[in-house]
């Protein structure tokens, strides 16, 4: 008897003929007409023929919760206490994705790469102080060159270069990393544990994001690239996130940083697609 093979597109309508699904979806605040992450997901559960509902955050009643027992996707949040506090009372009673600890790890560069540094993720040498003079011998140990990063930076906002104390005019805390010599760096798309898009960033300066001014173009993942993005993913035990890499002289890749509210900009994987379908398999599992 010949056997029928199914897409993936067909095996999920097929299920939720069976199964009642909702997912609700908490738009990125940043997302614009010309780029509208949260869109494109929505786009792609239209297609499916999967209901969805908009969830806004400040309607939230943390004491009284409208939504329960549901699946609730957060495509961005703003970094202020209380969407934070809203969030973490909705998780009491939904499954959330990307989930509040894993949001708020990724906001964090210091938790980000302490989680990496201990988990043996390769990640730059890094230095986290309120002692102005630990950063001086941090840069005197580097060959005199280091790198500051604000500690809730996105979008690649406040990185500089300094190879002298005088630069850095901000406030405690400091978070710095030894500087890596590079033209490039690479972000590596991951879901549910697997690398699933990647595109090169390319620029005339330090950091090669794209609302800086880099270049992206989509590139094959690397053996090299999925081992290392992949492990990052797990360590900070998150359903999807950006990881971005750092090509290193003597071959292999060291963390940058892990995005948990990324873009997907110039890669040629169908991410909305892949990330609807991944939305759709865990409200489903979460049903069962």
């Amino acid at each position: 008897m010949p056997v029928l093979e199914c897409s993936k597109d067909i095996l999920i309508i097929l299920s939720l003929r069976t199964k009642r699904t909702m997912i609700h979806i908490i738009p990125k605040p940043t997302d614009t007409s010309g780029d509208n992450s949260t869109g494109m997901v929505m786009n792609e559960l239209r297609r499916m023929g999967v209901s969805f509902s908009v969830l806004d955050l400040a309607t939230v009643n943390p004491f009284h919760l409208s939504v329960e027992g549901e699946t609730i996707w957060v495509c961005g949040i703003l970094q202020d206490g209380v969407q934070f506090e809203l969030l973490k009372a909705l998780e009491l009673r939904n499954h959330v994705i990307n989930s509040l600890d894993a949001i708020t790890t990724c906001a964090s560069k210091v938790i980000t790469t302490a989680k990496l540094i201990h988990a043996g993720v390769p990640s730059p040498d890094t230095c986290f102080t309120n002692d102005k003079m630990i950063v001086a011998n941090f840069l005197a140990d580097h060959d005199g060159r280091a790198v500051y990063k604000p500690i809730y930076g996105f979008d690649g906002n406040g990185i500089y270069l300094f190879d002298s104390l005088d630069m850095v005019t901000e406030t405690a805390p400091y978070y710095v990393q030894e500087y890596i010599e590079n033209d490039r760096d690479y972000r590596i798309f991951v879901i549910g544990n697997k690398a699933v898009g990647a595109i090169k960033r390319q620029s005339a300066h330090l950091t090669h994001n794209i609302h800086q001014g880099g270049y992206g173009c989509a590139v094959d993942i690397s053996p090299d690239m999925r081992a290392v993005a992949e492990s990052a993913a797990m360590v900070v035990d998150i359903d999807y996130c950006g990881v971005d890499l750092l090509p290193l002289v003597d071959g292999g890749y060291t963390v940058l940083e892990v995005n948990g509210t990324p873009n997907w900009h110039c890669m040629t994987a169908p991410i909305p697609r892949l990330l609807a379908e991944y939305l759709i398999e865990q409200d489903m599992d979460g049903r069962k």
